[in-house]
C-alpha cells in the first residue's frame, strides 16, 4: 500500500480511538509508520532528504520505544504494509499532520493519566512526535529549496 493511503488510514484510526490504550496504540502505529517512511526515503528518496530521513527513522524508533508495544492482530501493523512511497512531498505533508495529531492526542492522555509512569511515557512520546514532525518539516523545506533551484536553472 502506498504511504499516503497508510497515513490517511492511521489518521482516521487515531481520530476514532477511544480511551488511552487505544490512543497509545495508534500513536505507536504512527511512529512505526514514520520510521518505515523515513527508512524508505533514506534509501530511495531524493538525495537531499537522506540525512533527515535517517534522523526521522531514529526519532520515530525512539517514539515507538517509549510506548509499550501493542498487541496487534496479524497483519494489523500498518508500517509493514508500506509497499511504495509515492510522491514524497505528499507523503511528508500527510505524515507531518499525523505526527502533529499524535502529539495532541498524547497531551490528552498525559493530562488524564492516573499514574506517573503513563504520564512520563506520554511526555517522552510527545517529544519524539514533535521532533519527528520537525524532521518532516525540514524535509519539506529541502524539497521546496530543490524545486526553486531547478526552476531557476530551467529559467536561466
Amino acid at each position: 500500500m502506498d504511504a499516503v493511503r497508510l497515513i490517511v488510514n492511521s489518521r482516521r484510526a487515531l481520530a476514532g480511538s477511544g480511551g488511552a490504550p487505544d490512543i497509545m496504540t495508534e500513536v505507536w502505529q504512527a511512529q512505526a509508520l514514520a520510521q518505515a517512511i523515513g527508512s524508505r526515503l533514506a534509501v530511495y528518496g531524493p538525495p537531499e532528504l537522506r540525512g533527515e530521513a535517517i534522523g526521522l527513522t531514529e526519532l520515530a524508533g525512539r517514539g515507538c520505544g517509549v510506548l509499550e508495544v501493542p498487541d496487534l492482530a496479524e497483519g494489523a501493523l500498518r508500517a509493514a504494509q508500506l509497499t511504495e512511497l509515492g510522491d514524497a512531498r505528499q507523503a511528508l505533508m500527510n505524515l507531518g499532520s499525523l505526527l502533529g495529531e499524535a502529539g495532541i492526542a498524547l497531551v490528552g492522555v498525559a493530562s488524564s493519566a492516573d499514574d506517573e509512569a503513563t504520564y512520563w511515557r506520554c511526555m517522552e512520546a510527545i517529544d519524539a512526535a514533535d521532533e519527528s514532525r520537525d524532521r518532516v518539516m525540514e524535509m519539506l523545506r529541502r524539497l521546496a529549496d530543490r524545486d526553486e533551484v531547478l526552476a531557476e536553472r530551467e529559467a536561466g
